[in-house]
């Protein structure tokens, strides 16, 4: 399937991305877009910029496309074809099926962004092999994937596999139920938010790499924090469906070399059964580009129904 060619699409909290991928889970050089995402982008700037996006992506390619998978942050509603992530609040209920599609001039697939993360990794990374796994990024935001018998795990809307929004112990109280979910506690703003709130003066989660590597003890707990409550939250996946594998990407979990070993342990210590304890958590073996390519497992496998090809 290497002449194979189709449309990747992006949805995240801080950009959009496009690309053109081969058959054989290569990015076409030269077809990657990003443009911009944000709280303030209303729908009209949003949905010109995607389409400026998937115009440059299919103007570089060596052939047409013939199908195109979007992967976004949700929640999600595939029956309906549409988006209302939860970071980008001006977007809720946007038709983003329908809007690829007709830009693409191809038919286009839904899926969840952590599902695409989970796909991409079961297909080409760091979960391949394994029966029943999961994939997460740990970012700006925290989300995640499943994939069960070599299938993802879509669930009744689509939304399965939303592990930033499980609620793990931070043992101190909490002003609303959504202060104790996992991306309200673990993720890089939230960590940033935790060791600003004592004393450190640093702004980002690129601060807090500097400040441990310069030994400052509180950029150093802080991170240490949020790969323990990750770690929780593994724990936990791990129990519930008798996972064989985790993959743990996004840029905040590199802030430190460290972090996923520290969510290994977490996840061993706070794990009641010896099942759950087995699982095998490594580093995505995909990198930044794990997004991408799920979304064009998407389109290569069918839907990803199961991840066999399917001809265009």
């Amino acid at each position: 399937m290497h002449d194979t060619f189709v449309l990747a699409v992006d949805i995240g909290g801080t950009k959009f991305e496009t690309a053109v991928v081969a058959g054989d889970g290569s990015i076409v050089p030269g077809t990657r877009s990003r443009r911009a995402t944000g709280r303030a982008r209303d729908r009209v700037e949003t949905v010109a910029a995607l389409r400026a996006s998937i115009a440059e992506s299919l103007a570089a390619a060596p052939s047409p496309v013939f199908a195109a998978g979007i992967g976004s942050a949700g929640p999600v509603d595939l029956p309906a074809g549409t988006v209302s992530p939860h970071n980008l609040p001006l977007l809720g209920g946007l038709p983003v099926r329908e809007i690829v599609a007709d830009a693409a001039g191809v038919p286009a697939v839904l899926r969840l962004d952590g599902t695409c993360i989970a796909v991409a990794e079961s297909w080409l990374g760091a979960t391949r092999g394994s029966e029943v796994s999961m994939s997460m990024v740990v970012s700006t935001g925290v989300g995640g994937g499943i994939v069960v018998d070599g299938r993802p795990l879509a669930g009744a809307s689509g939304n399965a596999g939303h592990i930033g929004q499980i609620h793990v112990h931070v043992g101190e109280p909490t002003a609303a139920v959504e202060d104790s979910t996992l991306e309200a506690v673990a993720s890089g703003p939230a960590t940033v938010r935790w060791a600003r709130a004592r004393g450190w003066e640093g702004r980002s989660g690129e601060d807090l790499a500097r400040g441990i590597l310069a030994g400052d003890p509180i950029a150093e707990e802080a991170t240490r924090r949020s790969a323990r409550l990750v770690g929780q939250a593994v724990a936990s996946t791990a129990t519930l469906l008798d996972l064989e594998s985790v993959a743990i990407g996004g840029g905040f979990a590199r802030v430190r070399p460290d972090y996923v070993d520290i969510v290994r342990r977490s996840a061993h210590d706070n794990a009641l059964f010896a099942y759950a304890r087995r699982v095998r958590i490594a580093p995505s073996g995909l990198g930044d580009e794990g997004p991408l390519l799920g979304a064009a497992a998407l389109a290569l496998h069918g839907g990803a129904a199961s991840l066999e090809p399917v001809a265009p």
